[in-house]
């Protein structure tokens, strides 16, 4: 089997070409789960398979680490783009991937590289945040959740909860660095709050331009960087009065940065 190992901001994946390689669907989680180990297979945050489709130019079928499904990953759809745009496989800066069932606009920023015209920077159109309670899910009296209490190992923390085509528990910390995020993000991810696990990114707000961010995703553990999770972060901090709406936003990684702006109903997803 043909695959390309790609990341944005160390958020790694093994790509396939779902046109060319077939594997059974019944097969995928299993293959998935092999692929993913970074011992004894290839080595990723999971796999996605690009494969053609009638509602956009791609789209893109995507599976964390342990074999589960996941609906949308803003890193991942960055390089699909990059994928199919080098490859050939679309002749257009700017086009659309379909992920279960969302569809994504992306434009692109291409140099001429030796080698041809090659794609350096997506931005994702990452559609509305969604907040109310019931459609992230997250169990709440609320219908809004932001700045609720949740307890978690005993202790009460303060989540606001986003969709972002996934689910997103957002907590902000005096710091991140050294946050014991591999205690407290399995607790997260598996509380019975959130009904289809969840992603809980930990935020330190460093001003209204820059906040630094850790996630803990559901299905991969702690990762580099989460695309959506920083769309989530970012949302969350404008619900909180922390950053403000229609500006630029940096948020820092552990594997790079990536450029938000949340404006009265998109958020826009920037980066490498």
């Amino acid at each position: 089997m043909k695959f390309t190992k790609m990341h944005g901001c160390g958020n790694d994946y093994i790509y396939i070409d779902g046109a060319r390689e077939c594997i059974p669907q019944e097969k995928k989680a299993e293959v998935v789960r092999f692929l993913s180990d970074r011992h004894f297979g290839i080595g990723g945050d999971g796999v996605i398979f690009i494969n053609p489709s009638h509602e956009a130019d791609f789209e893109m079928e995507m599976y964390n680490a342990d074999g589960s499904r996941a609906e949308m990953c803003g890193n991942g759809i960055r390089c699909v783009a990059k994928y199919v745009y080098d490859k050939g496989m679309i002749d257009r800066e700017q086009f659309s991937v379909i992920s279960a069932g969302q569809v994504k606009h992306i434009t692109l920023e291409t140099e001429e590289k030796k080698e041809g015209r090659r794609a350096v920077t997506a931005r994702v159109n990452m559609g509305s945040p969604i907040l109310a309670a019931r459609e992230i899910p997250v169990v709440s009296s609320g219908e809004k959740v932001i700045g609720e209490e949740i307890i978690v190992d005993g202790k009460i923390w303060h989540m606001t909860c986003v969709s972002m085509g996934n689910p997103h528990a957002v907590v902000f910390v005096d710091d991140v660095r050294h946050f014991p995020i591999e205690t407290v993000g399995p607790l997260f991810e598996n509380h019975e709050k959130f009904p289809k696990r969840i992603n809980t990114e930990f935020v330190h707000v460093i001003d209204r331009g820059h906040v630094e961010m850790r996630v803990w995703e559901r299905g991969s553990g702690e990762t580099f960087a989460c695309g959506t999770g920083a769309c989530a972060a970012v949302a969350a901090a404008v619900e909180n009065g922390f950053c403000d709406k229609d500006k630029e936003i940096t948020v820092l990684l552990p594997g790079g940065e990536l450029s938000i702006r949340y404006t009265e109903d998109m958020v826009y997803l920037t980066g490498n």
